[in-house]
């Protein structure tokens, strides 16, 4: 009992000597990684995959850190490696990634009635990238019922849907594909496990249009799900005298705005540049709805319904733009993220007005937020272009294909011209390490290699001026 207890009493301490001189960030980022080689050795098992396939470790790798990214590359034909159960792994390491492994393992903590404790909490903050802790924990109830509740009700529809069109012959086959349809547009990770991906579906406008739905839930941004939620309760509720009318927290406000600012610009971009192109001959209808699909699809879960190197260098470029800016923060998606931009845009309008400060909705933005959006967009841009240019170096393909690539893979996007599987085993490298930065993002991988407590310095130096510009 004695030996017991004082390897008890050694785990312990080890423990909380980690915890002291470890960053919460550097926890959570180590946790990605750990499920990243988890779901490598996972996709070894012959249980997942189809009889006699092969595939390399440098793919098999790129897979796992694709997977819990959430990117939506792949440097094989899923279909062709993975069977179903494989595609059921698939389904839930893409819960893992795209939810945050904390919420789903707080979630399960939760349910078991489990105690969670201050640091507990820390790690999940610091992995919903939420600014305090009060309130995270249900946070993490509610925002996890409400997106399993659209895949599971979005899957179901999409089964009836696949059934009663033909398009398959048994409602097990049906619901099968329409639940992968339904986490994969959800958790935006784009992964064709079919072949085809939802090319025979893209006549359908009713479809599109919930898929874009669901995107747009995994893509907004959880704390923006859950005003909006409490929006709804109030709304429902019985009026007070005293009841004070809700407001939306300016995070929500920003992120709404910025979607919408992207959704309608990109829309138009892509109406006008592909109408008398890829488009020709299209109603106005079907090309409006293609271009509206393809707003949202390239800022986070990367479908296709066309080929997308039969559109113009241009509209590429307009999509590596928005896979570029990806999601909003604390969601399922990658990228630079929305608000990230949409504070560099509001400081750029403040400095041509004269204002020292950065004014929105009637508040103020701190100080600090509009630095870390100016460092965080300076960086990613500058990483995105070195490896355009290292790529550019050791990959024999065309400027475009990389830079979509590219975009696609900070993005999380998964969106790509189809040269991924002709990488050499440097590039792939590469695009995996883009894939994981845009999942954690570029704040969290600078934050990374910053000591838990720094010293301050206690003084100033004098202020001088220099030329700009």
């Amino acid at each position: 009992m004695s030996l017991e207890r004082n390897i008890r009493l050694f785990l312990r301490k080890n423990r909380l000597f980690i915890y002291q001189r470890v960053s919460s960030i550097q926890i959570i980022v180590s946790y990605y990684i750990l499920m990243t080689i988890v779901a490598l050795g996972l996709f070894y098992l012959p249980i997942f995959r189809q009889p006699g396939s092969e595939a390399s470790f440098i793919d098999l790798l790129f897979m796992a850190v694709s997977t819990i990214s959430v990117t939506g590359l792949s440097t094989f034909p899923i279909n062709e490696v993975f069977n179903k159960n494989g595609v059921v792994l698939l389904s839930i390491l893409f819960q893992i990634g795209g939810l945050g492994i904390m919420m789903i393992s707080t979630f399960f903590f939760i349910v078991s009635n489990k105690r969670i404790s201050l640091k507990q909490r820390q790690l999940i903050m610091t992995d919903m990238n939420q600014p305090r802790l009060s309130g995270i924990v249900n946070l993490i109830r509610t925002t996890f019922l409400i997106l399993i509740s659209f895949q599971v009700i979005g899957g179901i529809i999409f089964g009836i849907y696949f059934k009663t069109n033909g398009f398959y012959s048994r409602w097990s086959d049906a619901l099968f594909n329409g639940f992968y349809q339904a986490i994969s547009a959800v958790t935006n990770s784009g992964f064709d496990v079919t072949g085809h991906s939802i090319l025979p579906y893209a006549d359908s406008y009713a479809f599109l249009f919930a898929i874009m739905f669901l995107i747009f839930i995994g893509g907004i941004g959880f704390p923006v799900i859950m005003d909006f939620r409490s929006w709804f309760l109030q709304k429902c509720k019985k009026k007070t005298l005293h009841q004070l009318p809700f407001r939306f927290s300016l995070f929500t406000k920003i992120s709404v705005l910025s979607f919408v600012i992207l959704f309608i610009g990109g829309t138009l971009a892509i109406f006008a540049l592909e109408k008398n192109h890829m488009f020709q001959g299209s109603s106005f209808s079907e090309t409006l709805v293609t271009s509206m699909f393809y707003s949202v699809t390239t800022r986070n879960a990367g479908l296709q319904i066309h080929d997308i190197s039969e559109f113009q260098t241009t509209t590429l470029l307009i999509f590596s733009l928005l896979m570029f800016i990806g999601c909003s923060p604390s969601s399922v998606g990658g990228g630079v993220r929305t608000t990230t931009v949409m504070i560099i845009g509001l400081y750029l309008f403040s400095f041509l007005k004269s204002e020292s400060r950065v004014n929105v909705f009637g508040r103020q933005i701190d100080n600090n937020d509009v630095q870390k959006a100016v460092i965080v967009f300076m960086l990613s841009l500058a990483m995105c272009f070195s490896s355009v240019i290292v790529l550019t170096a050791t990959e024999n393909f065309s400027l475009i294909s990389i830079v979509v690539e590219v975009a696609s893979a900070f993005g999380t996007t998964g969106m790509s011209l189809g040269i991924t599987p002709e990488f050499s085993n440097f590039g792939k490298l590469v695009i995996g390490m883009l894939m994981f930065i845009g999942r954690i993002g570029m704040l969290y991988t600078l934050l990374l290699f910053v000591p838990k407590e720094t010293r301050d310095l206690g003084y100033e130096y004098p202020t001088e001026k220099i030329i700009i510009g």
